[in-house]
């Protein structure tokens, strides 16, 4: 998808396509959590009818060119599982069973 080039209406570049929206907005929001701005691109059918999976499931991740390598790289990581955490990690902020 490319847009006209000038200030009021930047060149975005699909640096993911996710199966669903829930997938869409997990990415958006670990994207937007490192400063890159996105937009998620769904077929308008597939969000009438809340399809997940399918042509109409699959949602596209689009970040402004100038934020595409830096999305990527990011991206690239996450797939290698190196925000993952492991049974090692402590997690302090949940009350403990009684």
């Amino acid at each position: 998808m490319a847009l006209s080039s000038d200030d009021s209406n930047p060149q975005f570049s699909v640096v993911y396509t996710a199966n669903g929206k829930l997938s869409a907005e997990m990415i958006k929001a670990f994207l937007e959590t490192s400063g890159i701005p996105v937009l998620l691109n769904q077929e308008s059918a597939g969000i009438a009818l809340g399809l997940t999976v399918g042509p109409l499931g699959v949602v596209d991740i689009l970040v402004p060119v100038e934020y595409e390598t830096q999305a990527r790289e990011l991206l690239e990581e996450m797939e290698q599982g190196k925000f993952e955490l492991d049974s090692s990690d402590e997690v302090d902020d949940f009350p403990e069973e009684e």
